[in-house]
This record gives structure tokens, sequence and C-alpha cells, in this order.
């Protein structure tokens, strides 16, 4: 900026003598308009003193019939209005209003659309469909082009009298009174005014609401986006000297809270594409319909199509070899991504049976001793039969008391086994509809029945009444809930206490059931839990890291989470896991 400054200081310039006569567009009013803009005419006097700065405040109309006029010599107005300007009467931009990020200007080029705030059936713009819509008037640019803009990307235009605009003329203060008073239900206002009204005391900061806010990090509440800033611009017939020592002028000013800041002038192509998407001045050219207009205007498309069509005519049959060749191509690569997603597949069920072999292996040491207790039980009890027939003693209530007792000690032995063979058994499991709570009970049983001096098992189920099905393979989640057992079990023999009971709680959280499984060992730091569902982390001496890993994917092809937590309640390890609740 101060290169730009620099070069153009060194140009010489020829300063005409005389006013310099500015006209500035009042959308709030001549009274309003005067407050916010005096500063910058007294800066420009300051920066000027040649040429006595005469500033006049206009609307809309009054602005572009002095432009006609040849009464001004600048023009201030916003980025739309500019444009019609520029098109109509050939005024050339100087400079454009820069709007620094946050802030709250009265001239930010965008624009709210305010209810007031007991209107509870109007909550976004999509709303705005059948309802009346309070404007400026049509050519007012933040005060009602901008927001047509944004509802007919929505789908909503008056013109298909979706909505009905009513226009109050300017100062734009009228908008906000129509809203008040009930003769409109909505009011497109530019961003920023609300906030400034309500600063002034003029609106209650619980009077209104802003439809479909955009920009979260600005001070003003806006329904669009925001276009580029307010345009400086000279007359066609200004001359070039003085229009370059004005710009020289604007782009020095110091930036102050009462002096806008100014610099080169923007890229208005936003502007051009709304105003063109919209068919409105000075794009109002494209309602036209008439055939040789659309001919003369679109006869350079029609020669490219023909020209493009004769092309294709002449490549269709190259493209029509290429396109089977490729098609083969692909094909043939699609067939190697599914024999490799298949590969994939039997590598993880694999992985997954051999976790489960593992967990087997290491209790396997337990297995003896719990298939002793129903095996001694048959042997004492065959013995006796043998002494008492011996002994001449053996009654037929003897003989059906041993015959019961060594049948029901032969079931519980074939149902240890049958439980650990289904559970080391490799075979695809489909889902089924299971009850978390006895699914959990089924595992504790389990996990008991292979350990010796198993330690307590508390079970605290917390969701009372509540649905607690889920659509599961019951075999992948007994593999995750004997791997989380076991880890509690070692984490207690760790802290020196193998008897200490463990916990499993089960509660609900939304549409989740949460299994949480809860050891009293010593814990993990914050470190170690941020790595311990990392394939290969262990914190065991002797352990491989692949236990919790292939348990985090079988509960993640669940929908479900799989996390660690430090309990709030003492020393110890909380790992849990949540499951979709099935559908009733």
């Amino acid at each position: 900026m101060r290169l730009l400054i620099f070069l153009l200081l060194a140009l010489p310039t020829l300063a005409l003598a005389g006013d310099i006569r500015i006209g500035i567009l009042a959308w709030l009013g001549e009274d309003t308009a005067q407050t916010q803009w005096q500063p910058l005419g007294e800066a420009l006097s300051k920066s000027l003193p040649d040429h006595p700065i005469k500033l006049r405040y206009l609307d809309l109309h009054q602005l572009e019939a002095a432009i006609a006029a040849g009464e001004i010599d600048f023009v201030v107005t916003n980025p739309g209005h500019y444009v019609v300007l520029e098109a109509r009467h050939g005024v050339t931009r100087i400079a454009t209003q820069l709007i620094e990020p946050g802030q709250d200007s009265a001239h930010a080029v965008g624009s709210a659309v305010i209810v007031r705030a007991q209107r509870k059936d109007l909550e976004t713009l999509d709303n705005l469909r059948g309802q009346r819509l309070a404007a400026v008037s049509p050519e007012a640019f933040g005060g009602y082009q901008v927001i047509w803009a944004e509802l007919k990307r929505r789908n909503i235009d008056p013109e298909n009298h979706d909505f009905l605009p009513l226009y109050t003329d300017y100062p734009m203060s009228r908008v906000i009174d129509a809203v008040r008073n009930g003769q409109a239900d909505a009011g497109a206002i530019r961003s920023c005014l609300l906030e400034q009204l309500i600063r002034e005391g003029s609106v209650n900061n619980d009077e209104f609401r802003v439809l479909s806010p955009q920009g979260s990090d600005s001070p003003c509440q806006s329904s669009s986006p925001a276009y580029p800033g307010w345009a400086f611009a000279a007359a066609k017939k200004t001359p070039e000297a003085l229009s370059r020592e004005v710009m020289i002028a604007l782009l020095s000013l110091q930036r102050t809270d009462s002096v806008l800041h100014w610099g080169v002038p923007a890229d208005y192509h936003p502007v051009h594409e709304m105003l063109r998407g919209l068919q409105i001045a000075p794009y109002d050219f494209l309602r036209e319909h008439r055939l040789a207009s659309q001919i003369h205007r679109y006869w350079p498309l029609g020669a490219a199509i023909l020209v493009f069509m004769l092309l294709w005519l002449a490549y269709t049959l190259r493209v029509e070899v290429l396109v089977q060749r490729r098609t083969r191509e692909l094909s043939a690569a699609l067939s190697a991504r599914d024999e490799l997603e298949e590969n994939i597949r039997t590598q993880q069920q694999q992985m997954e049976h051999l976790s489960r072999l593992s967990i087997l292996g290491e209790l396997s040491g337990t297995l003896a001793h719990e298939l002793n207790q129903p095996l001694a039980t048959i042997g004492n009890y065959a013995h006796s039969l043998t002494r008492r027939l011996n002994a001449g003693r053996l009654s037929n209530e003897a003989v059906a008391q041993a015959a019961g007792e060594i049948a029901n000690e032969s079931e519980r032995a074939a149902q240890i086994l049958e439980s650990i063979r289904d559970f080391a058994r490799k075979r695809v499991q489909p889902r089924e509809r299971r009850n978390v709570v006895a699914l959990t009970e089924e595992s504790s049983r389990l996990f008991r029945g292979m350990l010796a001096r198993a330690p307590d098992i508390l079970l605290n189920n917390q969701l009372g009444d509540t649905p607690s099905d889920v659509e599961v393979d019951p075999l992948q989640i007994q593999q995750v809930l004997l791997n989380l057992l076991k880890n509690a079990v070692d984490a207690h023999r760790t802290a020196g206490d193998a008897g200490l009971p463990i916990r499993i709680s089960l509660d609900r959280q939304g549409e989740q059931i949460r299994v949480s499984v809860r050891d009293h060992g010593i814990g993990l730091n914050e470190d170690a839990r941020k790595h311990l569902f990392e394939p290969f982390f262990t914190t065991k001496p002797d352990g491989m890291g692949l236990g919790l890993s292939i348990c985090k994917r079988i509960i993640e092809a669940h929908a479900g989470q799989l996390a660690a937590e430090q309990p709030s309640d003492g020393p110890g390890l909380s790992v849990s896991f949540t499951l979709p609740a099935a559908c009733p």
C-alpha cells in the first residue's frame, strides 16, 4: 500500500482548483448520514487544502439524477448501486472501503432478516415462504437485493409469489417499524444496523431476532454472505488529475473510529454475479427472450456446439475402442480389489480366532482345576457305592441319590467343555438380537468357570426396566468381555491382591448401552492410556499387545466405541465399550 502511494505521489499531477463535490448515499436519512460521513469530509479537507469539500446526502434516485446532471464529482455508495452507476453513467471506483475481520461497521455490506422475538414460527430463511417481507425498495442493495438473492438460492422467489415484499422507502428504520407494528412478518435491513440501534437505545436487546445468522466470528449477525465494501467512485467527467489526488488522499488517511479505512479498488465480481443471477439492473436485459436477441447473444455458443458435435462424430469410433479397453482394465482392477478385501477379511477373522485361542492358552492352566471338581465328586460317589455294596448296606435310595449326583456333575463338566469349545471354534457368526445383561452374566460365568480361585464379579445393572437388547455377534462380544476381565485379574495380581472383586456396570447413554469393567489395580498413566488400544502396545512383560487392539476393531465394527479412563473414586482403571441399542 505504501509503495502504491509513493508511486502515485511521484507522478506529476495537475491539481485543479475548485470545490470537490461528493454525493453520499443516505440510506438512514440525511441527519444520520451527516453524522457518519462528516469526519471523512473533514479528513479530506485537511489532506486537500486547495479543494473545499462539499458533501451531499442523497437517496438512490437523487444520487443517480445528480450524477446524470453533472452536479457531483465523486460518489460514495454501496457495491450494488455502484455496479448500476458504472453501467449507466460510466463512474469509476478509485477506492473501496475496507471491512476489517470482526469489525462492527455501519456500512458492512450484507443483509440481516429480522423478526419479532416472539415469532417462534420463524426460525430460518426457509420459514419466509408465504410471509410478508418489509424492505426499503427493489433497488436497495443491502436493504433487499442481497436477501432476494439468498432466498432465491433456497427456491423462494417473489416473482413466483413465494413471499410478499412490502417496500417502505428510506430511511431504513421504517423497515424496523413495519416489523414492530405487525405490518410485516419480517424485515430486510443492512448487517450491523440492528446492533447499532441497540447500542443507541432505539431498539431493545430482546425485541428482534436475526434469521439464519452466518459468520459466527463477526460482531454483527447477518443472514447473507458478505460482499465488498462501499465504493468511492469518480464521475465520468471528473478530471483524471483530480481523481488521482483524491485517491491518494483516501489511501493516505489514518484509520480511526470516526474515519473509515479505504484501500485500492476491490474486485466486485461477486456483486456482478449476484445481480446477474437476479437479472436486474444492469443485467435486466437478460430477461429479454426475443429470438433475434437470443441468436445475437448466443451465436458463438451455437457455433462452438456445432464444431464440438462434428469433432465428436469424428472421434466416436476411437473413443468407443478406448472405453471398451478401459472397461476391461477397470473390471480386472475391481476383481483384484474384491479379492484383496476378501483376503483382508479372512486375515482379520484369523487374527480374532488366534486372540481367542491366546486367551484360552493363558487360562488353560486353570481348566484342570475346574474340571477336577466335578470329576472328584463323581469318583467319591462311585467309591461310596462300592463300599456300601461290599458292606451289604446298599439301598435303592442311596443308588438313586448317587446316580443323580453323578449325572449332575457330568453335565457340569460337559457344560464347561462345551462353552470352551464354542468360544474357541473358528466360524463366521451371524449377528443376532441378544439381551446385554444376559450376555454379560453368561460371559462372567464362563470366565469364572475357566479360572481357578476366580475373584468375585459384581454386576451393577443400572439399565432398570429400559430395553437392553443389542444386535451383535455374541461370540465377538464375549471375546471382548473375557479380554477385559482377564486384564482386570492381571491388574489385581500386579497390585498384589488377586482376590479383589471386579465390577461390571451397565448403563445407558442416549441410544447407546455402555458396559464398563472396573479393576482396583495400580492403574495407568495418561500417556499409557493414549496408546492402550494401539497394536503391539502392552504394559505386561509377557504380553503381545494385540488383545485390546482386536477388541477395539470388534466394537467399532458394531458401531460402538472402546475407551479407558481413570476412575474418580480411587485407583485402578475403568475400560468401557458402547453398543447401539436394538430398535424395539
